[in-house]
């Protein structure tokens, strides 16, 4: 199976489950079929991560190394992809009308830092949802990737490599996730695409609401869309698109309760109350994306970018995506890349991301520095060995910087393995 047509069935979300781009077919003598595909990855990574400085807060470079200090690890694990397992169930045609269903299974290979079976990691149920194909476009509903900044991450060569490492020890790693784009996450949604006209698809989405930094009344849906073009010509092919969100969230008039709870290392944090940020009043997070992609013979040229208001520095509409006032701040960044096929087999490629916030009067109030960039580099060489199995080993180097000066540096390196079906 290609990789591309890996990236379609298990990422995209919004295509038809079962497709005959499937690692193998089981069918009935009435119509249905039951698919899968998927892929399995396996990295060493080495990661050499300076000492983060004093009187700052955010940046995600410290990844899962201890804070407070320069550190170095080794590690083996998954990469910004965990393992894939897609399985898919494909109707009859009913009235011209194409129905599936898809259950993504989403593992890591990793540990969190111990040997006991109870530190591994759980598996990540990405994707449950139906899809109906037909002469009126495609209808889906249930959990599949949201569409603000998918392309802008799907694009991205570090999809089936490391990148940054992430901050989280049992998950996968960044990409350039926070280092050039965000993540799009994930989520429950509703979502209309029109048929294909010359090239041009239109796709609306009603999703279910994410919290708005310290907003947490969300009572108004999260709406995303995408217009996209896509087009062969002699020579080559190229694809573009933009891509917009919107949603508002209110603040709370009263204390939140912060229940206790039992650490994973035995230890019990108390019960708490958080004072409300702001009494009551809203967030508005709104953002546009926007990207083209080119290949002319094995020359592959990318550019993305996104910006807009409350959108966060790594996940969308995360924690900072509001100041400590509760004021929304505003977000922007780009990557750009270049990838050359050298022949079927040898691949290499380069990018270089970054990720931005502005600085509130509240932040310039701040005690602390906040975050004002995240950028990152990554040189990667591929080598397919067949059409199912690929090794790789990349390069990555990062960098934080916040508005009183101070940096902090990563470089990572990482030799891994895919394997498709």
């Amino acid at each position: 199976m290609k990789k591309s047509g890996i990236v379609a069935a298990v990422l995209l979300g919004g295509l038809s489950a079962g497709t005959a781009q499937a690692g193998f077919v089981v069918g009935g003598e009435n119509g249905w079929q039951f698919t899968t595909d998927g892929f399995i990855n396996v990295f060493g990574t080495y990661e050499m991560i300076e000492k983060k400085p004093d009187g700052v807060t955010g940046g995600n470079l410290n990844g899962d190394l201890p804070t407070g200090q320069s550190s170095q690890q080794f590690r083996v694990r998954t990469g910004l992809l965990p393992v894939g397992i897609g399985f898919n169930i494909k109707s009859p045609t009913i009235k011209e009308v194409d129905y599936a269903v898809r259950l993504g299974l989403y593992p890591q290979v990793q540990n969190n830092g111990g040997s006991r079976t109870d530190l591994a990691p759980n598996i990540d149920f990405r994707e449950i949802y139906f899809t109906a194909d037909g002469k009126f476009g495609q209808f889906l509903a249930g959990r599949a990737i949201n569409l603000y900044q998918s392309k802008n991450i799907l694009t991205d060569m570090c999809l089936f490599g490391v990148g940054v490492v992430g901050p989280v020890p049992s998950g996968p790693t960044m990409g350039h996730i926070g280092y050039g784009y965000l993540y799009p996450n994930f989520g429950a949604q509703f979502r209309y695409t029109t048929p294909d006209m010359d090239g041009v698809k239109v796709a609306f989405s009603v999703n279910d609401t994410n919290d708005i930094g310290a907003a947490t009344k969300r009572n108004i849906p999260r709406l995303e869309a995408e217009v996209s073009y896509a087009t062969t010509f002699e020579g080559g092919k190229m694809q573009a698109w933009l891509e917009g969100l919107y949603q508002t969230a209110g603040f709370s008039s009263s204390p939140t309760v912060v229940p206790a709870r039992v650490n994973p290392d035995g230890t019990t944090t108390p019960q708490t109350t958080v004072p409300a940020i702001r009494s009551g009043g809203h967030a508005t997070s709104v953002g546009g994306a926007i990207g083209g992609q080119v290949f002319l013979g094995g020359l592959e040229l990318l550019a993305s970018g996104y910006g807009g208001r409350a959108l966060g520095m790594l996940g969308m509409q995360g924690a900072d995506a509001t100041d400590a006032a509760g004021k929304e701040r505003y977000n922007w960044g780009f990557l750009a890349q270049t990838t050359y096929q050298l022949n079927p087999e040898w691949k290499i490629g380069v990018n270089y991301g970054q990720s931005r916030a502005e600085e509130t009067d509240q932040d310039k109030a701040d005690a602390l520095s906040h975050i004002k960039m995240q950028q990152a580099a990554v040189g990667m060489v591929t080598y397919s060995i067949n059409k199912n199995w690929q090794v790789m080993a990349e390069y990555t180097w990062a960098q934080d910087k916040w508005f009183n000066g101070a940096t902090q540096d990563g470089n990572m390196i990482a030799v891994g393995t895919f394997f498709y079906w």
